[in-house]
Order: C-alpha cells, then sequence, then structure tokens
C-alpha cells in the first residue's frame, strides 16, 4: 500500500495542494469530465508537422537514489489526469484554449527526463506535479510541438531507464493500471501509456466516481502484468470492467499492441 502521507498533487508554482482544488467545483467538475469523457481526435492532426499538438511529461530522475519504477509510473499517471481534470482547463479557465486544441487532436504524449537544476526549470513551465512514495513527474499543458519552449525541449526524451520493481501488493482501494511486461517498454514509453490510460479510465468512469478519485488526488497504483495475470485482464476489458489502451504504433511497439489495461478498485 502506497504511502499516503506522502502522495500528493500540486502545482510547482505555488505548492498549492490540488486534492481540495480539483473537487471544489462540483459543476465545474462535471463539465470538465464531460469534455474528457467525449474523447479525442474529433479533427485530427493539422497539415503543419509543428502544430502537432502534445503533452510534454516530464520524470524526476535524480542521479543518486532514483525512484522505484512503479512510483514514478504512478506519478505520471497520476499529473496527466489531474491536469486533465483541473479547474484551469474548464469554461473559462487560463489552460482551456491549449487543453481543447489537443483534445480535438490525437492524444500524443513525450515523455523527458529531468534532474537537478534542469527538473527544477521545468518546474517553472505550466503544468501540474504529482509525487506519490516520493517520485516525482510533472504534465505539462498541451500544445504545438513547434512551439516547445527551449528548456524544456533540451531534456533528454531517451537514456536512463530504471529496473523494474516489486512493490507487493497494489492498494485495492486505488484505480491498478497494468503494464505488458512482455512489450518490453521503456521507462519514457510506459509513462507516456500509463498517462493515456489514466486518462481513459477517467473517462470512463461514472462522473460520481471520477469526482471519488479526485478527492483521492487522483493516486493510483501501478503494477506490471505478466502473461497469466495480463490473459486474465481480457475478460473485464471485454465486460467494460476495465480501460485498455491500444497504441498507434509509432515508437517502439506494433501498431494496436494493447500496453496498459486500467482496472477501477471493486469497491467502486
Amino acid at each position: 500500500m502506497m504511502n499516503t502521507s506522502a502522495d500528493r498533487v500540486r502545482t510547482q508554482d505555488s505548492g498549492e495542494d490540488l486534492t481540495a482544488v480539483i473537487g471544489s467545483d462540483d459543476a465545474g467538475f462535471r463539465a470538465r469530465h464531460a469534455v474528457l469523457a467525449r474523447g479525442h481526435g474529433a479533427v485530427g492532426d493539422p497539415d503543419d508537422p509543428a502544430m502537432v499538438q502534445a503533452m510534454q511529461l516530464i520524470l524526476h530522475l535524480p542521479k543518486t537514489d532514483p525512484p522505484p519504477r512503479s512510483a514514478l509510473l504512478a506519478a505520471a499517471a497520476t499529473a496527466v489526469v489531474a491536469l486533465c481534470l483541473d479547474e484551469r482547463v474548464g469554461q473559462g479557465g487560463i489552460w482551456q484554449e491549449p487543453y481543447l486544441a489537443w483534445t480535438r487532436s490525437h492524444i500524443r504524449k513525450v515523455a523527458r527526463r529531468a534532474r537537478g537544476s534542469k527538473w527544477h526549470a521545468s518546474c517553472a513551465a505550466r503544468g501540474v506535479t504529482a509525487e506519490i512514495a516520493g517520485a516525482q513527474a510533472r504534465a505539462l499543458v498541451p500544445g504545438p510541438v513547434g512551439a516547445v519552449d527551449p528548456l524544456i525541449k533540451r531534456l533528454q526524451v531517451g537514456g536512463t531507464d530504471l529496473d523494474h520493481d516489486d512493490p507487493g501488493p497494489p492498494d485495492p482501494e486505488l484505480p491498478v493500471l497494468w503494464v505488458h511486461t512482455a512489450l518490453g517498454m521503456t521507462l519514457g514509453k510506459a509513462a507516456a501509456q500509463v498517462g493515456h490510460a489514466s486518462m481513459l479510465l477517467a473517462a470512463a468512469l461514472p462522473v460520481d466516481h471520477a469526482l471519488r478519485w479526485s478527492e483521492l488526488g487522483f493516486r493510483c497504483s501501478v503494477r506490471e502484468a505478466d502473461a497469466r495475470q495480463w490473459s486474465a485482464l481480457a475478460g473485464p476489458v471485454v465486460a467494460g470492467a476495465a480501460v485498455a489502451v491500444r497504441d498507434a504504433g509509432f515508437t517502439e511497439v506494433e501498431p494496436g499492441s494493447m500496453t496498459v489495461i486500467a482496472v477501477p478498485p471493486r469497491s467502486w
């Protein structure tokens, strides 16, 4: 079970805890959930490649004592869904326009790694930071790939990975995002995929359940699924009790590969 005293979602600019902020306006939350639930890609990508919309996802990877892989992936997933349901992407919010431009396009995320001063510099960019069991990840407000802040653009996309870890049984009160181990995804690829999964799960949940999740700070557990576990998850996906991410196949995996399965807790 994760250490809830150390798990939080916040804006790095102010250090403000977003758990209360996200759930403070019930009508506004329901409107933002409706936008998420209607899906992505209605318009598709623009003709100009520089105007393709993407969310930059920054993973904090200190050189010494890096966090467990599972905790960092959970932080990435939490940061993404928290941004998608943040009041600032809603009606009249300062992030509404770029967020909606992204939702009209295909879902794209670019995971980058940062440490030290580069991590602190990335926290000045508009976005939401999640911290899970000491692991930190920041989801930035989406925008055109040709207009990425130079400070962010210089952060490496590939490179350092983390060993697979065994954090034990997931918290039964939280959603579990099961990563398909057999695909051998890198940390960055897996981070983007669990970010997709948290979004899709929130969109598929009844709004009251999504609101309940927001009151938990959008915390989740990320676990690796071996062949037996992955096979067992197929039933809930077919039954509509779980949500699967199928990748477009631009990097690392074949098009249509099922990369992550998100399962809500039974108590919901």
